[in-house]
């Protein structure tokens, strides 16, 4: 690969040379600074450039350009380049833009028109910009080649492993030419997909989830034994810890089953967030808060299972799913909940060939002139409904309850409704799944009359309820009747303090019944489903670290 590209995109000449001349005379010994006239021009270059595997990592665009504005332009570049790093060039009139920007596209920075000295007002948000790019994963695996069979269910979970810990891939179906070449390079077969095959062309046949993400570049092995604290779970509430308690120099490290961001990292759209008035992705958001976590210290594990939790001593040892152990003074449980399974027939079988949990944005080009089914009545599944309208000939949302003001926001429940191709069936479950290899039609009954209907369907999207990830903890601390984690003044019945507990003073707010474990986020019994209570948990959690560190 070439040296890093740095890209500047200005339609008028005097300006885009005058940005290239300051960028190369900063930046010319270890970066390549191109510029293009147009937002097409540079669309273009950015294919070429993917194409030969180089590394895009800043994008420079001037707002005002006819056709197709900056804003426009990074948006449409971060499907070419999502690693590389995006600030829109602007007059002082147009900020209000550019500040909705940062919001709407995820635009990194703005820069405003003249920026002399480019000592003060240039060099800094640029350097700010490669520092990000370089903690971002390894460059080199852009040439990651992926081979699978579009209704293989592991092949949906390495994509979506890699999509959603935001590792660029190639992916080329089995069934196709392309792939088949691929295949027939790599030395292997149909039957061994998933295939992976590396830049330094390494091949891994069905490849397990922490063989792969290891693979790519991912963190899977602990750098030490000890630290002061380990979060277990990287959504909101986990990352929210890991950025608190690196920040405020506790040596923590984050361990995570699958990516960062939870099941909030999967919704296409969070708008009642605060801070983001137009709204921000859940993987953006995810993405900021993992960056910050690194920035901090934190050290992140990926595709590691937490399977124990012990208690030796002052030390919490917990045991990963590859058999090594770490030990902390303290630890966050931040696991969040699973979606539950629908649990009728045919699903089980079916289930990442046509049938998914959660949104499974990977699969959005796929439902392209479809009828997809989105089962649920909450946020996350009105939220799936509309970032599949945008792809889907139709999204049908199969609610159980009467309404779904009950369960819904009301400002999404207002943007379903004016939107066209979403319709909405109250009172209806699922009662069955149907299809040879794949989803080919599901058996809806109507919870009122108790007829039921037979549907064509190729994509149904399962967004029910929340079962608690805290089989693991079984013995180690107390856990109510459906797995949640009770805390704090929960813990304590008729003024008696949980069975073991072996301090002198009563639980602290988010403390378990076994000291120095505390929990934050939807784990916790009680708690508020919300992505702005699961943070604020997170920071809370840590506070209370720092309380009982100070006792021992």
């Amino acid at each position: 690969m070439g040296r890093p590209v740095l890209l500047t995109v200005d339609d008028d000449p005097q300006v885009s040379r005058a940005v290239a001349r300051d960028l190369r005379r900063h930046y010319g010994e270890a970066y390549r600074v191109l510029r293009a006239g147009s937002g097409a021009e540079a669309l273009e270059a950015l294919r070429e450039l993917k194409l030969r595997g180089d590394p895009v990592a800043v994008l420079l665009a001037d707002h005002r350009m006819p056709e197709m504005n900056g804003i426009e332009f990074l948006e449409r570049a971060m499907d070419l380049v999502p690693r590389a790093r995006r600030a829109l060039l602007t007059a002082y009139a147009d900020t209000d833009a550019a500040i909705a920007a940062i919001n709407d596209v995820d635009v990194d920075a703005y820069l405003l028109k003249p920026w002399d000295p480019p000592e003060e007002k240039l060099y800094p948000t640029v350097d700010a910009m490669l520092t990000a790019w370089h903690e971002t994963p390894d460059p080199e695996v852009h040439g990651v080649k992926l081979v699978g069979h579009r209704w293989s269910a592991p092949s949906f979970r390495a994509r979506d492993l890699l999509a959603r810990n935001a590792v660029p891939y190639h992916w080329f179906n089995a069934d196709e030419p392309d792939g088949q070449r691929v295949l027939a390079a790599a030395g292997a077969g149909p039957d061994d997909v998933p295939v992976v095959v590396t830049p330094d062309a390494r091949v891994l046949r069905h490849p397990g989830e922490a063989e792969l993400a290891a693979v790519v570049g991912l963190a899977v092995d602990p750098r030490e034994e000890f630290y002061d604290l380990v979060v277990v779970g990287g959504g909101p509430a986990g990352l929210g810890a890991a950025v608190y308690g690196a920040s405020e120099g506790l040596r923590t490290v984050l361990v995570e089953r699958e990516a960062t961001g939870g099941q909030a990292g999967q919704s296409s759209r969070i708008e009642n967030y605060l801070g983001f008035p137009d709204g921000v992705s859940g993987g953006q958001l995810a993405d900021r808060a993992r960056r910050q976590a690194v920035k901090f210290g934190a050290e992140l594990l990926l595709a590691r299972d937490v399977v124990t939790l012990e208690a030796h001593g002052p030390k919490r040892v917990l045991h990963l799913d590859d058999g090594r152990r770490i030990a902390a003074h303290a630890v966050v449980l931040a696991t969040g909940v699973s979606y539950r399974s629908l649990g009728v027939d045919g699903v089980d079988d079916l289930t990442g060939r046509g049938v998914y949990y959660g949104s499974a944005m990977t699969e959005a080009a796929e439902c392209a002139d479809s009828d997809v089914y989105i089962v649920g009545g909450a946020n996350s599944a009105g939220q799936a409904a509309v970032f599949f309208a945008r792809y889907a000939r139709s999204v049908c949302l199969l609610v159980r309850g009467a309404s779904l003001e009950a369960s819904m926001s009301a400002y999404l429940v207002e943007q379903i409704a004016g939107i066209g191709s979403i319709s909405v069936r109250t009172c209806t479950t699922v009662a069955g799944a149907q299809g040879d290899g794949h989803l080919e039609a599901i058996t809806v009954e109507d919870a009122r009359t108790g007829e039921r209907e037979t549907l064509p369907a190729s994509h149904l999207f399962v967004f029910i309820g929340g079962a608690p990830r805290t089989g693991w903890l079984d013995g180690a601390v107390v856990r109510d009747e459906r797995g949640f984690i009770p805390t704090g003044p929960a813990l304590l019945r008729e003024g008696r303090r949980p069975a073991g507990w072996d301090v002198d003073r009563d639980p602290y707010l988010l403390e378990t019944s076994l000291p120095g474990v505390f929990v934050a986020g939807d784990v916790r019994a009680d708690s508020v489903k919300r992505v702005a209570s699961a943070v604020g948990e997170g920071a809370m959690a840590v506070t209370l670290v720092h309380r009982y560190l100070e006792e021992r």
